[in-house]
């Protein structure tokens, strides 16, 4: 079948996903609802056929088969529940709550419903993850006993919300290690988390109430894997990004590298002790292949998938490293 789809929220990320699951044929847009104009005619472009909507409320008396959201952080929760109560399937921005209360919750509403759930975890769908993820599973490199995480963003949102904690659900852990955590705990297959130790700071000071971090280093143990986490807001890192995820084993490592500062071109190397070899190089047009496989696994098999499970996991570790 291809399913009809609505769209609520039209900026920039949530077209280019429009775009994305447009191209797979999979999907049509049936309608769509941004609060600024500017953003709801841009989307008018990719589809204007839509009908353009005032309110989430008038999309979900329609007949659709799913909902794709990319609203703010204090609405997924909410807004993905409302779709599963209408019956509709749900593909959302990250992250899928604020906490994990949250998370669970929108994660059995799907169940309830029986319709499918998706969260943009895009970095899972890079070829060099792939790659990388190929040879943990494996087992070519070995037991994987540690894991380092890095992501650097020199900028920082450019929306209020996200500095405020009670919309955001925290600064950048939530924002940018939300990614980090998924791959790794993806990568070694959902293992139980052991320890959590966390410092969280803002402006270069620990993190007081009513803020939200912009730093953060933390290590927690995955498995038999020991995880080390850092990343930030505004890093005077020398370049646009630093993002990496290296898995070391005990016949060999594997790592995820962006090249010259950027947010989206990747390589994949293998490492035998010395030794580098490079599985990957970019171009890879990866930033909708999530959008894109919940869009096919929609035409095909609507109901709900035991994997959403896994986007609980997740969030569970950011809590922890909250201490919440």
């Amino acid at each position: 079948m291809t399913a009809r789809l609505g769209f609520l929220g039209t900026g920039w990320i949530g077209r280019q996903r429009m775009e994305a699951m447009l191209a797979t044929g999979a999907v049509e847009a049936v309608a769509l609802c941004d609060p600024s104009p500017e953003c709801a005619d841009e989307a008018m472009k990719l589809a204007p056929a839509a009908r353009r909507l005032s309110t989430f409320a008038d999309m979900l008396e329609l007949d659709l088969d799913g909902v794709v959201i990319a609203t703010p952080s204090a609405l997924h929760a909410a807004q993905s529940s409302e779709a599963f109560q209408a019956g509709k399937a749900v593909f959302c921005q990250k992250p899928l709550g604020r906490d994990a209360a949250e998370a669970r919750a929108v994660v059995e509403a799907a169940r309830v419903a029986d319709r499918l759930l998706g969260v943009d975890l895009s970095y899972r769908h890079t070829e060099a993850m792939r790659h990388i993820a190929r040879l943990v599973q494996s087992g070519a490199l070995g037991d994987v006993f540690a894991v380092d995480l890095t992501f650097h963003n020199a900028y920082g949102p450019d929306k209020p919300w996200f500095y405020d904690p009670v919309q955001s659900g925290g600064g950048c852990v939530v924002d940018l290690g939300v990614h980090l955590v998924d791959l790794a705990l993806w990568t070694l297959g959902f293992p139980d988390i052991g320890d959590v130790d966390a410092r969280l700071m803002s402006g270069g000071a620990p993190l007081v109430p009513g803020r939200v971090e912009d730093y953060a280093i933390a290590r927690f143990s995955a498995g038999a894997a020991e995880v080390r986490l850092a990343c930030s807001w505004r890093l005077h890192a020398g370049r646009d990004a630093v993002i990496e995820a290296a898995f070391y084993g005990t016949q060999g490592g594997a790592a995820l590298r962006n090249i010259g500062g950027s947010f989206y071109d990747f390589t994949a190397e293998r490492f035998d002790g010395t030794r580098a070899r490079r599985l990957i190089d970019p171009p890879d047009l990866w930033g909708g292949r999530a959008a894109t496989a919940w869009a096919e696994q929609l035409a095909r098999a609507p109901g709900f998938d035991p994997q959403a499970e896994q986007f609980v996991r997740s969030t569970e570790v950011l809590d922890r490293i909250y201490g919440r």
